[in-house]
């Protein structure tokens, strides 16, 4: 546990000119006396640890002092070749880039763990487009993703709809989603987000922009997705289900609103059905995905649906008569 620390708080100190005492403390989750205590062992063992003194000081490496990754663990080597995804390098025009990385790393481990891409490769593989879709990686990603890594502004047309327009882009992130890359881009001041796939032409301008250093590309993209996946469901059903229809739902719809539907349903009928008032995108999709259900729920509201489901019902009777 504490070689573990200490190889930890070499790297930290490589990796930066200078931490003080509190910072490594947080970042090693130990006190400013073990920090200290470290910091006396690393420095007896031929590590140059030096401490400058006063309230502006703290501690540094002397001399340029570098260290090989030969404490990784197992574990933690076999992680770090987990962090390739080679489709989404691929489509970005990373994997030769992503290659020589690996190698690299893997020249620096020691012999006992000069296995782990294999091990890794063999016990885990990352397959992001659903089932049924041909995964299509669009013909401008290589550029967007360029202008990403070297915070180039762009000018880019974007098909919205049937009219193309013209955007002037600061783009910070790239995000696959199920088989599809958005783009997470400032345009005239505020953040947005677009389907790269919808890009018709991205040239790179000569100059780059500043980065925002508060913008948190996970953090944006939860709260887009979860406001986008609340914007389409505008209409209501009111539902009846099963027990069996019950535990479903959350699988034929939108899992957070039957979710929330279920939890804020009464208690059971004495046929043992609950009713659920359901937030949904719109009848068409609602009764594609309560169908689905089967006997196991029963559209009450609106009354629309209802006769589609009705329909649908006596013509399965006949069918199976």
């Amino acid at each position: 546990m504490r070689a573990a620390r200490l190889i930890k708080m070499v790297l930290l100190l490589q990796s930066r000119p200078s931490m003080t005492a509190a910072e490594l403390a947080r970042e090693l989750e130990v006190s400013e006396r073990t920090i200290t205590r470290d910091a006396l062992a690393l420095s007896e063992a031929g590590v140059p640890v030096y401490a400058d003194r006063g309230r502006a000081g703290g501690y540094r490496l002397v001399g340029g002092y570098r260290t090989r990754l030969t404490g990784l663990a197992r574990s933690e080597a076999e992680a770090l070749f987990l962090s390739g995804v080679p489709g989404a390098l691929r489509g970005m025009g990373l994997d030769d880039a992503a290659s020589a990385a690996r190698l690299k790393v893997s020249a620096a481990l020691l012999p006992s763990l000069r296995d782990a891409p294999s091990s890794v490769a063999q016990r885990f593989h990352l397959d992001a487009p659903g089932w049924y879709q041909e995964p299509e990686t669009p013909g401008l990603l290589p550029v967007v993703a360029e202008a990403v890594w070297g915070d180039r502004r762009v000018s880019a047309r974007y098909r919205r709809r049937d009219a193309e327009v013209t955007r002037e882009l600061e783009p910070y992130g790239l995000v696959l989603k199920a088989g599809v890359w958005y783009l997470c881009a400032r345009s005239e001041g505020s953040f947005r987000v677009y389907r790269v796939d919808r890009f018709t032409a991205v040239t790179l301008a000569d100059d780059g922009f500043v980065r925002d250093g508060d913008f948190d590309l996970p953090a944006f993209w939860e709260e887009r997705a979860a406001d986008f996946a609340r914007s389409i469901l505008r209409t209501e059903t009111v539902v009846r289900l099963t027990e069996a229809g019950a535990r479903a739902l959350p699988y034929v719809t939108d899992r957070a609103a039957a979710e929330e539907a279920l939890g804020a349903a009464g208690p059971p009928d004495a046929e043992g059905r609950v009713t659920v008032t359901l937030p949904v995108e719109s009848e068409e999709v609602a009764y594609g995905q309560l169908l689905r259900l089967g006997p196991e729920a029963e559209v009450l509201e609106p009354a629309s649906l209802r006769a589609l489901f009705a329909d649908a019902a006596d013509r399965l009777a006949r069918l199976y008569r």
